[in-house]
C-alpha cells in the first residue's frame, strides 16, 4: 500500500498513526514550522520532525506533554518544543505556523467550527491545515466523541471560515478500528 502503517501496543491498546498520508501534502517544508495539534504522546509528529525546521507539540493534557518532553530530552531533539494549551478556552494570538496537523483529534472536539476558526488564525498566509480522522459512521454512538465526519460537510464548514484549496480523500479502511466497528479514515488538506 502507498501509506506507511505503524502499530504499537501500549497497555494492550493498539495505537495507529499515519505519517505518510500527511507527508504526501508536505511540500518544501524544511524551512517551515509545524504544530502537532492534539499531539497526545507525539506518535505522528515525532515521525515528521525531519520534514520541518521546527515542531511544536500542543496538547491539553500536561501528562501527554510531559511524555513528549521526556522523548525530546532522551533523543536530544533540537527542533521541537511543547505547549500545554487548550485552544477551546483561549487563542494563540502571538503564535503562527506554516503547517498544523491533527490526527484523530477533531472527533474529540466539541465545537469543531470554533476550533477550526482558531486554527485558521494561527496559520500563516498560505499555511496548511491537515486533518486525519474517521469518516462519518452511523454505527458509532458515543457521548464522548463525534462519530466521524462527512468530508463534504467538513469542507463546507472550512470554506465558510476562509480555508481554500480544500481536498480530501479516504485513504484507509479497517476492521473494528473505531470503537469496535469497521471504519474508514480520510485525510483533508486545506490552505489559508
Amino acid at each position: 500500500m502507498w501509506f506507511f502503517r505503524m502499530r504499537r501496543v501500549v497497555s494492550n491498546v493498539e495505537i495507529y498513526f499515519w505519517d505518510s498520508p500527511i507527508r504526501e501534502y508536505v511540500v518544501d517544508a524544511n524551512s517551515k514550522n509545524a504544530v502537532d495539534f492534539g499531539c497526545g504522546t507525539g506518535l505522528v509528529g515525532m515521525n515528521l520532525l525531519n520534514d520541518f525546521n521546527s515542531m511544536l507539540f500542543l496538547d491539553t493534557s500536561q501528562n501527554m506533554i510531559n511524555q513528549i518532553k521526556q522523548k525530546i530530552f532522551d533523543f536530544n531533539i533540537q527542533n521541537a518544543d511543547t505547549l500545554c494549551f487548550d485552544l477551546e478556552k483561549e487563542g494563540l494570538s502571538d503564535f503562527h505556523a506554516d503547517y498544523i496537523f491533527m490526527a484523530q483529534v477533531l472527533l474529540h472536539i466539541h465545537d469543531v467550527e470554533f476550533v477550526l476558526s482558531r486554527l485558521f488564525d494561527v496559520l500563516n498566509e498560505g499555511g496548511h491545515l491537515l486533518i486525519v480522522d474517521f469518516n462519518k459512521n452511523e454505527k458509532v454512538v458515543s457521548d464522548i466523541v463525534h462519530n466521524g465526519f462527512s468530508q463534504e460537510e467538513l469542507t463546507d464548514i472550512m470554506t465558510k471560515i476562509g480555508y481554500r484549496d480544500i481536498q480530501s480523500k479516504t485513504f484507509f479502511n479497517g476492521s473494528k478500528i473505531f470503537m469496535g466497528h469497521d471504519a474508514s479514515m480520510f485525510i483533508l488538506d486545506s490552505k489559508k
